[in-house]
C-alpha cells in the first residue's frame, strides 16, 4: 500500500488545524507540538524519519507561503503557537475544493467531471504553482487547462460535423483560441434551444466564466503590462471556477456527440 503523497499530508495537516482552531478569543491557542502530534497519528506514522521529515516540509511549506504565522499575539510572538492566516481561513473555508488543498480540489473536481491527460497536467503543475505562492504561473496553467478543454469541445464539434458530412461553422479550424471561443459561442448560442433545460441554464450561467475570468486573468499574466498583473484573488477566482466549466464542456460534449443533429 502506498504511503501519502505530498498532497494527502498537506490535507491532513489542514484538516487537523481547522479542527483545532480556537472557536473564540478564549480558547487554546494553535500550538505546533499538538499539531504535529495529531498528524502523525492520523497518518499512523511510527517512526518513519523519512515520511516525519516529509509532515515537516509540508508544515514549514504552510508557513513559507503565508497559510499560518507564528504567534498567537504579542505577549505570545513566536513558537510553539500560531495562527491562522486570511489566506488559509479563505481556504478552510471550503476546505474540500479549494485549490490551497490541492487533495480536496480534485477529488471535488474529478466527482463532476473527468479531465484529458493534457488538461490534467495543467491543473496539476497550476495547482503546484498556487500553493507555491507562484500566482502569475498559476494563472497561466489554469487557463491552458481550461483552453484545453475548450479545444476538446471544438474537436467533437469538428468531429460531429464530419460524421453527419456537413460544413462545419467557419473559423472553427483557426489556430487562435480567441477566434474558436468566439465561433464556438456563436454556435452554442444558436443551439441552447435545443439543450436539455438545466444545459442551456448552466451554459449561460458558466460560459462567459472562461473568457471573462480565467482566459482574462491568464492573458493578464501572459501579457503584463504591471509588475503585478494578477492578483492573488483572481487566480482563487479561477481556480474555483474551473470545475463548473469543465462539467459543463463535458456535458456539451456529449450533447454534440449524441444529439447534435
Amino acid at each position: 500500500m502506498r504511503g501519502p503523497t505530498a498532497t494527502d499530508i498537506r490535507e491532513v495537516i489542514l484538516q487537523v488545524v481547522q479542527d483545532q482552531d480556537p472557536k473564540g478569543p478564549t480558547g487554546e491557542q494553535l500550538n505546533q507540538q499538538k499539531v504535529l502530534d495529531e498528524v502523525a497519528r492520523q497518518l499512523q506514522i511510527g517512526h518513519g524519519e523519512e515520511l516525519e521529515q516529509e509532515v515537516l516540509t509540508q508544515w514549514h511549506d504552510l508557513f513559507r507561503t503565508g497559510y499560518f504565522a507564528w504567534g498567537r499575539h504579542l505577549n505570545s510572538p513566536g513558537p510553539p503557537f500560531f495562527h491562522l492566516t486570511e489566506r488559509s481561513r479563505r481556504a478552510l473555508e471550503r476546505l474540500s475544493r479549494d485549490p490551497g488543498n490541492p487533495a480536496g480540489y480534485l477529488r471535488h473536481l474529478f466527482s463532476v467531471a473527468k479531465l484529458s491527460a493534457l488538461a490534467h497536467s495543467y491543473l496539476k503543475e497550476g495547482l503546484e504553482c498556487f500553493v507555491n505562492d507562484l500566482h502569475k504561473a498559476a494563472a497561466v496553467m489554469i487557463g491552458c487547462a481550461a483552453e484545453s478543454l475548450i479545444l476538446e469541445l471544438r474537436d467533437a464539434v469538428l468531429q460531429k460535423f464530419q460524421t453527419l458530412k456537413q460544413a462545419a461553422p467557419k473559423n472553427l479550424h483557426d489556430w487562435k483560441v480567441k477566434t474558436i471561443l468566439d465561433q464556438l459561442q456563436r454556435f452554442l448560442d444558436g443551439k441552447k434551444g435545443q439543450f436539455p433545460r438545466d444545459l442551456r441554464e448552466e451554459y449561460e450561467a458558466y460560459w462567459s466564466a472562461f473568457a471573462q475570468q480565467i482566459r482574462a486573468v491568464k492573458n493578464d499574466a501572459g501579457h503584463p503590462k504591471s509588475v503585478d498583473p494578477v492578483t492573488p484573488d483572481g487566480v482563487h477566482a479561477s481556480f474555483l471556477v474551473f470545475p463548473e466549466l469543465a462539467r459543463l464542456c463535458a456535458r456539451l460534449n456529449e450533447w454534440v456527440t449524441t444529439d447534435l443533429t
